[in-house]
């Protein structure tokens, strides 16, 4: 049995692994090139369209737990990750377009799986996993919401601005991570005097922003918010949130900054910055001479400028059950952001879940979610678990059962006991039989 799987990002090219690794055939239909999104730039499968952050790899950190879970369960997103991993302090950062390409020449050297590069405007006939992303094509997610039966919900997305680095000032910069005290670190950090803030804060308050002309208002996903929605909140909100100087130290002065402004490198050559947690939605002429504001980046050239787009979800607990399974046409999977998930990881788990779900389901098996204890049965919970307004959620421990901040090493302990147990419940330990 073929099993589809639409959509070639991070849980759609997780799902089709899995699928294989199991002893099925997958089809992968993904658009592009033929068909291109507000925010991709390529044709590859994986392609990270905003941070190349995959958040910590600490164990006592709920993302870098998660991010352990899916090496136990054999994620390729994370093998790949690892491969392709740059210096990011704690988090695990990689370098943008190699790690693109390591996941699409895996997939497309795996016998089992059929890639196909055209719009999937329909549902195909048998079983199915729609990992098609937040950038689902509006006439799938038409047909989408055809199936729920409850509508689409949506939010707002937006990515940060990316400059060569060779233009960044050298002599109004330094290189640090936060508490580090030798001096050097993974992020080239721009500081800013109260008076440099002032001026700057001022200019992003009354840059030119983009129309949002497709949908009346906007709900942004309260972790990725733009810099001026932050902004708009109050005039010290940067300083004390993606600005704050907090562990870091001026070797120029042996001050802490007013303010600072970090960039990250995209690529393991460092050729390229990002400018983290700086995603906005000024027109480009605006982000130009707004964030030239910033001293380091007075003469900053800009290779990306932020942008925003619109992230596609179903209204989760009323559409799906335990096993990622459509309520209304169980041969029906949806796996990642779609799903009502948010973040990387948590798409590409999804996309892991679903394609296991949906290998043991085509052949008879039955698939029975992880224990609440782990990430992974967490969030399945969080999905299936009926709420008044439901919003996508990323991973933290308030979502696992039993947790506390008391014993927190035990809880660490106990999940990844637990999803090893249950890879072994499920089968999992090696290849089974076709599906």
């Amino acid at each position: 049995m073929e099993i589809a799987v639409i959509g070639g990002g991070l849980a759609g090219v997780e799902a089709a692994r899995q699928v294989t690794r199991l002893g099925g055939n997958a089809v992968l239909y993904e658009m592009r090139p033929v068909v291109t999104t507000p925010a991709h730039r390529s044709g590859l499968l994986g392609e990270l369209v905003c941070s190349n952050s995959l958040k910590s790899t600490d164990l006592t950190n709920a993302h870098g737990l998660l991010k352990e879970e899916m090496r136990i369960l054999g994620s390729i997103v994370i093998e790949t990750a690892e491969q392709t991993a740059i210096p990011g302090g704690k988090a695990l950062v990689v370098d943008r377009e190699r790690f693109a390409l390591g996941l699409t020449d895996s997939i497309e050297s795996d016998p089992r799986v059929r890639i196909v590069r055209r719009e999937a405007t329909a549902i195909p006939e048998g079983t199915v996993i729609i990992a098609s992303g937040p950038l689902t094509s509006d006439r799938l997610a038409n047909a989408i919401i055809q199936l729920t039966h409850a509508g689409n919900l949506f939010f707002y997305d937006a990515i940060s601005p990316i400059v060569d680095a060779e233009s960044v000032d050298r002599d109004k910069s330094f290189y640090a991570s936060r508490w580090s005290r030798d001096g050097t670190g993974d992020y080239l950090n721009c500081p800013l005097s109260r008076e440099e803030y002032d001026t700057f804060y001022d200019a992003l308050i009354a840059a030119e922003q983009i129309e949002l002309k497709d949908f009346e208002g906007a709900a942004y996903f309260e972790g990725c918010l733009p810099v001026e929605v932050l902004a708009e909140r109050g005039k010290k909100t940067l300083a004390f949130g993606p600005m704050k100087p907090v562990g870091l130290v001026d070797p120029r002065d042996g001050r802490r900054p007013y303010a600072v402004v970090q960039l990250r490198k995209e690529t393991a050559s460092g050729n390229m910055l990002n400018l983290v947690g700086f995603q906005t939605r000024m027109k480009y002429p605006e982000q130009e001479r707004v964030f030239r504001m910033i001293p380091a980046l007075r003469n900053a050239v800009f290779l990306r400028y932020g942008s925003i787009h619109r992230n596609t979800y179903v209204n989760a607990p009323l559409c799906l059950n335990g096993k990622l399974q459509l309520k209304s046409d169980e041969r029906i999977f949806l796996a990642g952001q779609i799903s009502g998930v948010e973040g990387y990881m948590e798409s590409a788990l999804m996309g892991l879940m679903a394609g296991i779900s949906a290998c043991l389901t085509a052949r008879g098996g039955d698939f029975v979610p992880p224990p609440p204890t782990t990430c992974s049965g967490a969030l399945i919970r969080y999905l299936t678990t009926e709420t008044r307004n439901f919003q996508p959620m990323n991973i933290n421990f308030g979502l696992l059962e039993g947790y506390s901040k008391k014993t927190k090493e035990a809880s660490v302990e106990r999940c990844l006991e637990d999803i090893r147990g249950w890879k072994r419940q499920m089968g999992l330990e090696k290849n089974t039989p076709s599906c």
